[in-house]
């Protein structure tokens, strides 16, 4: 069935799923956008921003369980727990942490790699001559360390990034003030990772991406869909608030929501949020020239319109709860270190959900149980960065076109 026969409903309209749908929209299909919120109302507003093409190197690698509960009990470490949910989390924790080797970060680097590696060429390749090309701005991204040996201590994920074919620059601290005077003094060693960039308002280009695919004829709906009619080992229609609606193939872009659908159509990937905080700073008197990773404290910072936006933290706490004060306060102290003498307007706090596989690889492709339901989930910390390349290759498969990449360690039926 070529692009120009079918009838795709996409279900999600985060970053994934709006690519997916103008990939699709653009390859000749008939393309309905359904989101329970709308467009950019989760994590693809409140993220870092980032186009990190050299994210390529997961949480769990060798030596997270011996400091992960070190790090649980220190409240200057971005990495929190809501205890109550504990009994529930363990099932993955033990898998997660079970992908800590040597072998397992291998194996994910290389899958990440294939995902990110031109991640800045591909948001400009989506968003190509619609409103929402303001908000791609390609550039260098910077990791500031306090010195050259917490640089060095850092090296296993270097290696990892020299093996993929990453190109860096090492800074001294007086190479930092001259790339940016705004970081005089922040940092006693840094490195610059060219052909990386910043998406300088998330959530405004979500939307003027989904926008831009109403624009070109594209349906929009809002409603929660919860599940599948099947037929012949074929789904022929989903249920949603919104009514029934039939289509040809259906596409699941749903974040961290997807688990009970996903599980419905054959999948035992095991996924759970990971959630993230953010803290803007409104009318900031500092401008970054680059965003930067805060290696001490592993959160970033940049520089969006008119705020200055710093996200990051780890917290396992479901999706039910709300947000816990701790990570924003942690957040604040950090930036207050950081630039002591930062001025602002206002502050404003955000907390979202980052949907994290246990082996730290997104799903992408096919379902185990109807072969016409294709899911783009699981993208933990790089879902902006990879939301244009999963939706491009979501819309190849879907209209036969070549994809060109070995997508098995992507593959919906895998054991992770």
């Amino acid at each position: 069935m070529t692009g120009q026969d079918t009838e795709v409903l996409v279900i999600g309209a985060g970053i994934v799923g709006v690519a997916t749908a103008l990939w699709l929209q653009r390859a000749g299909s008939k393309v309905t956008l359904i989101d329970r919120i709308g467009p950019a109302g989760g994590t693809s507003y409140g993220n870092g921003g980032i186009l990190a093409a050299c994210a390529v190197v997961p949480v769990t690698v060798p030596g997270l369980m011996a400091k992960a509960p070190r790090m649980l009990f220190d409240p200057d470490q971005p990495l929190f727990l809501k205890w109550g949910y504990l009994p529930r989390l363990l099932p993955f924790l033990r898998r997660y942490l079970a992908n800590s080797t040597d072998a397992q970060v291998e194996h994910a680097s290389q899958a990440l790699s294939e995902l990110l590696s031109d991640c800045a060429d591909q948001h400009l390749a989506l968003a190509n001559g619609t409103p929402a090309a303001e908000f791609v701005k390609p550039g260098s991204y910077l990791f500031g360390y306090p010195d050259k040996a917490a640089f060095e201590a850092d090296n296993y994920a270097w290696n990892i990034r020299r093996k993929r074919g990453y190109r860096y620059h090492e800074l001294s601290a007086e190479d930092i003030a001259a790339y940016d005077p705004a970081l005089a003094g922040c940092f006693g060693y840094g490195v610059e990772c060219p052909e990386h960039g910043l998406i300088t308002d998330p959530g405004a280009y979500v939307t003027a991406l989904a926008d831009e695919f109403v624009s070109r004829g594209g349906t929009l709906l809002t409603g929660e869909v919860t599940g599948f009619d099947r037929e012949n080992g074929k789904a022929v229609a989903a249920r949603t608030s919104a009514g029934q609606i039939t289509a040809d193939s259906f596409v699941m872009t749903t974040g961290v929501w997807s688990g009970p659908l996903a599980r419905d159509l054959g999948i035992s990937v095991p996924l759970e949020s990971e959630r993230g905080y953010h803290v803007e700073f409104v009318n900031p008197s500092i401008t970054l020239k680059s965003p930067i990773m805060v290696a001490a404290g592993k959160f970033v910072a940049g520089s969006m319109n008119g705020r200055l936006r710093c996200a990051g933290v780890v917290e396992f706490g479901g999706l039910k709860a709300g947000p816990s004060s701790a990570p924003f306060d942690l957040l604040k102290r950090q930036v207050a270190r950081l630039f002591p003498h930062l001025t602002y307007d206002d502050t404003l706090e955000w907390m979202g959900h980052r949907p994290a596989t246990a082996d730290s690889i997104p799903v992408i492709g096919q379902t185990p149980a109807a072969p016409n339901v294709y899911v783009g989930y699981g993208h933990q910390h790089i879902g902006l960065s990879g939301g244009p390349k999963t939706g491009r290759w979501l819309a190849q498969m879907i209209t036969g076109q070549p994809v060109n990449t070995d997508l098995s360690t992507f593959s919906p039926d895998r054991r992770a």
